[in-house]
Formats: C-alpha cells, structure tokens, sequence
C-alpha cells in the first residue's frame, strides 16, 4: 500500500516546476559558491567553479563587479544580476506560499502591463545611467534595480502564462 501511495505522488509531481526550482537553486547559490570552490583549492572544485564563472560572464554586463567574497576570487556576477536572481527567488517563493495577491499585475488590466512594463526597464535605465556617468556602481542601488525589474516582470508574465 505504502510503494502506491509512493508511486502516486511521484507521477502526480509537477515536473516542469521541479526542474525550474533545481536550476533556479543553482542560480541561487551558484554565484555564491563560485569564489569559494575557486579557492578550496581541492581537484574539482576549482573546475566546477570556472564552469560557473563561465555562465556568469555570459550573463551579466559587469561580472567583474562581482562582490570579492574570498579575495580575490568574486562572485560570478555583479550584484546587479543577483539581484534579479533574488527577485526570481521572492516571486517564487510568493506563488509557492500564497499563488497569487494584489501584486499580481495582469488583473489590473492594461495599467498593470504599463507598469509592468516601465519596472522591467529599472534594470536597463540604470545600467545606461551609470555608463554615462549619471553615478558610478554602488552594489545597494544595482541590487535594488536588479530585484524590483526581475521581481515585477516575473509577477506578470507568470500570472498571463
């Protein structure tokens, strides 16, 4: 009876969610590891940790931005894009616990696409910002516009799929 039951919730998981959350785990921690492994020392470990540099470099604008966790090893991307990582991880953290709230912009209508739309270029505004001299790079500020664009894009685009 046990092996059934056993049986029945393994086929009734949702294994498109269980995939996302796995490689949504690595981009949480990945980046975070990333300096450590480099500096383990140990066989593998600095391997592994080139193989994640190597995903952050094509991901990130400013992966020399990277916080130096382990000097002078850094993360694998600016706090900008970890910031977006962040936010991916509150949105799913917000549908897992309550599947949806006023935050959900789609049942605003076209308003909430509007600032849907104007919060996702948060991230964009402030990188052309800080390339034309308007402020310089301060981890606070980038990791903020990295989470408010990923935190709100992900919020409607998920409730309209």
């Amino acid at each position: 009876m046990q092996n059934a039951t056993q049986q029945n919730s393994f086929s009734s998981l949702n294994w498109g969610s269980a995939i996302a959350d796995l490689i949504l785990t690595g981009m949480v921690v990945g980046p975070l590891f990333a300096p450590f492994l480099s500096a383990s020392g140990l066989s593998l470990l600095p391997g592994i940790a080139g193989i994640i540099y190597t995903l952050g470099i094509h991901v990130c604008p400013q992966p020399d931005m990277g916080l130096a966790l382990v000097p002078p090893f850094t993360m694998a991307v600016c706090m900008r894009c970890y910031g977006t990582v962040i936010g991916l991880l509150i949105t799913r953290l917000l549908y897992a616990v309550k599947g949806g709230g006023f935050y959900w912009l789609t049942q605003y209508g076209l308003l909430g696409a509007m600032l849907t739309s104007l919060m996702m270029m948060a991230y964009p505004f402030e990188l052309a910002a800080e390339v034309f001299g308007l402020w310089s790079f301060n981890n606070y500020v980038v990791t903020l516009f990295g989470l408010v664009t990923d935190r709100n894009g992900v919020v409607f685009l998920a409730d309209t799929a």
